[in-house]
C-alpha cells in the first residue's frame, strides 16, 4: 500500500512538473493567406523559433489580405486580439491610438541597421518593424531612352519637372507607344497615396501638415499642392498617361507589351519586366523642386496590447529579425531586404544584383506616408480627390475640399489625442 502510494505520488509530481515545463501558446495572424511563398518562409521562422525555446510556441492563422483589417477590428471590439499582429505600416498609428497594440520591447540592435521604411513609430515609441521594405520607381529601357535623346537620371542627380515633362513630350513624339508613362491608374485603394503623394511631396505640398496633424489645410490645397493638381490633370488631358480606365491587365503587362515607355511601378513588379526586356532599368523619382519623394513602409510584425503574453510575442518578433529570414523574404516574394547585410546575400538586391538600383532609392528617396492615426480616413480622400482631378474635376475646388474633408475628420477625433 505504501509503494502504491509512493507511486501515484511521484506520477503526480511528475504530471505536474511537465505541466509547468509546456510551451504557452502565441496566436500570431498573418494577411498573406493564398500566398504559397510567404506562408512557407512564415512557417519556417515560427518552426525555427519554436524548436529554439521551450517557453512559447506560435500558432499561425493567417487571412486574406482583403479582410484582413475588419478582422483584427472586429476582434479588438470583442477583446479577442492575437498575441502577435501583422500590421501594414500606414494603419499602425491607427491601431496603437486606438489600443490595439503595445510598444515594442525588443532590443533597438535588432533593427539598428534596417532602411527608416520598415521600422513603425508613434509617438516616439516603435511598434511594429517589417522584415523587408518596398519601393517605386521609374522603371525604363535603356535602349527606348538612348533612341529618343533622353538623360539617364541617377539618385545624384535626378530628372528635374521640366526634364521628366520633356521626356514624356519626345516619347509621346516618337509615335511608338500608346502612352509614354504608366501610372498604374487600373490599381485602386491604398496604392494611390502610396505611389502618387510623394510627387505632391516633391512639389511642396502634402496629404496633411505634419506639423501637430491638426490640419490639411494649405498642405492640400495651398499654392504647391494646386500645382501638383495641375501638373497631374494634364498628365491625362494630353493623353501621356491611361487613366481611371486602364484595365488590370494593362497594367500588369503593358510595359512588357511595349504599350508604355515608362512605369511608375514596385520593385515587386520588377522581376516580370527584367523577365520582359534585357536592357530595363530603375530610375529615380524625378524632383518637382522639394527633392525626389518615393513611399516607405509596407507590412509589418507587432503586439497586441491585450495580449496576456506579450514578452513571448517580443522574443518571437526580435527572433524574426535575423537577416536570413530577410533575405528569405527578399528571395521568395521579390521584396527589399532592409539591411546591407541581408540585402548583399540576396539574388536581387546585392551588389550588381538586377535590383540592386531599389535598395539605393529606398535610403536616398524613402517618405512614410503621414503618420497619424487619421491617415486611413485621409487616404481615402486623397485617391478620390486623384482619380477626380484626373477625369477633370476643377483643381482647386477638388483640393479644397479634400483638404475641409480631412481637417473636419482631426477635428471630430480631437486631433487624435486620447
Amino acid at each position: 500500500m505504501k509503494k502504491l502510494i509512493f507511486g501515484g505520488a511521484m506520477l503526480a509530481s511528475l504530471l505536474a512538473s511537465t505541466a509547468a515545463f509546456a510551451a504557452t501558446d502565441l496566436t500570431m495572424w498573418y494577411h498573406g493567406a493564398g500566398n504559397d511563398v510567404e506562408k512557407k518562409i512564415v512557417n519556417t521562422i515560427i518552426d525555427d523559433f519554436n524548436k529554439s525555446q521551450a517557453d512559447f510556441a506560435v500558432k499561425l492563422e493567417q487571412f486574406p489580405q482583403a479582410a484582413y483589417n475588419d478582422s483584427v477590428t472586429a476582434a479588438a471590439v470583442a477583446g479577442k486580439l492575437p498575441d502577435i499582429l501583422d500590421v501594414d505600416g500606414p494603419v499602425m498609428p491607427g491601431w496603437a491610438w486606438a489600443g490595439y497594440m503595445a510598444p515594442l520591447t525588443v532590443d533597438p540592435a535588432a533593427y539598428a541597421k534596417f532602411l527608416p521604411g520598415p521600422i513603425g513609430t508613434y509617438n516616439g515609441k516603435v511598434y511594429s518593424v517589417g522584415l523587408w521594405d518596398a519601393a517605386v520607381a521609374m522603371v525604363a529601357r535603356k535602349s527606348v531612352l538612348d533612341a529618343n535623346g533622353i538623360r539617364i537620371p541617377t539618385i545624384e542627380k535626378p530628372w528635374t519637372g521640366e526634364e521628366f515633362d520633356a521626356a514624356l513630350a519626345k516619347l509621346q513624339a516618337s509615335g511608338k507607344f500608346e502612352y509614354p508613362l504608366d501610372l498604374g491608374m487600373a490599381w485602386k485603394g491604398e496604392w494611390y497615396p502610396y505611389a502618387f503623394s510623394p510627387f505632391l511631396q516633391s512639389f511642396g505640398g502634402d496629404i496633411v501638415n505634419r506639423d501637430g496633424y491638426k490640419t490639411a489645410d494649405g498642405s492640400l490645397n495651398g499654392p504647391a499642392a494646386v500645382k501638383f493638381g495641375a501638373w497631374w490633370q494634364h498628365l491625362f488631358k494630353d493623353k501621356l498617361a491611361p487613366g481611371t480606365s486602364q484595365s488590370p491587365a494593362d497594367r500588369d503587362n503593358g510595359f512588357a507589351a511595349g504599350k508604355y515607355a515608362i512605369s511608375w511601378n514596385g520593385n515587386w513588379a520588377a522581376l516580370g519586366a527584367l523577365k520582359a526586356h534585357d536592357d530595363v532599368i530603375f530610375l529615380p523619382a524625378p524632383d518637382f523642386g522639394k527633392g525626389p519623394k518615393i513611399g516607405a513602409a509596407s507590412w509589418q510584425f507587432g503586439v497586441s496590447a491585450t495580449g496576456k503574453h506579450q514578452d513571448g510575442a517580443n522574443k518571437f518578433i526580435q527572433f524574426a529579425l535575423q537577416d536570413k529570414y530577410l533575405t528569405a523574404f527578399s528571395d521568395g516574394i521579390g521584396l527589399i531586404a532592409p539591411t546591407p547585410e541581408s540585402a548583399a546575400a540576396s539574388i536581387n538586391y546585392k551588389k550588381g544584383g538586377p535590383m540592386e538600383a531599389y535598395f539605393g532609392l529606398s535610403k536616398a528617396q524613402a517618405l512614410l506616408r503621414p503618420v497619424y492615426p487619421g491617415y486611413s480616413v485621409a487616404a481615402k480622400v486623397f485617391e478620390k480627390a486623384l482619380a477626380d482631378i484626373s477625369n477633370g474635376s476643377e483643381v482647386q475646388p477638388t483640393l479644397d475640399a479634400a483638404a475641409d474633408e480631412i481637417t473636419k475628420d482631426i477635428a471630430k477625433n480631437k486631433n487624435y489625442t486620447k
